[in-house]
């Protein structure tokens, strides 16, 4: 039975399809709900490497984040739930398996798009893929289409 579950929440459709299940996995075993969002810091890197980055567009990134993960916290509050969130920096994966072992997560949801073409899939990584990999816990891939 879960008892904490943890949401990789990015507000695309496949991250709404994941909310979703999500809930209702939570409202059968009465778990938890934690939901993160997870902000990349490539960008912070390539400013290292001479390429300007203003500290405007940083909080421009970290203002667009908060207001995904409120979203999705307010939708779960709407529906019942009880969840909080936060918004997490660095890279996708690590930050999701580290968050999920500190707080000792039962179930990982995460949503995810098949992509067209094999240039597409070998191109950009997989992040449910790598989470089943490095996970702590167990992994709910939900896919959309």
């Amino acid at each position: 039975m879960y008892k904490r579950i943890l949401l990789a929440y990015d507000g695309s459709e496949p991250g709404q399809k994941a909310l979703l299940d999500c809930r209702e996995i939570a409202q059968w075993s009465g778990a938890s709900l934690t939901l993160v969002a997870v902000m990349s810091l490539q960008r912070r890197v390539v400013a290292a490497e001479g390429v300007i980055y203003e500290q405007s567009i940083i909080e421009e990134d970290k203002a667009r984040y908060q207001g995904v993960l409120n979203d999705g916290l307010r939708r779960l509050i709407e529906a019942g739930h009880e969840a909080q969130g936060e918004v997490l920096y660095g890279e996708t994966v690590d930050e999701i398996v580290n968050y999920a072992k500190q707080m000792d997560a039962d179930l990982i949801v995460v949503g995810h798009k098949h992509l067209e073409g094999w240039a597409a899939r070998w191109w950009r990584g997989s992040v449910s893929k790598s989470l089943i990999a490095h996970a702590p816990c167990s992994v709910l891939v939900v896919i959309t289409r």
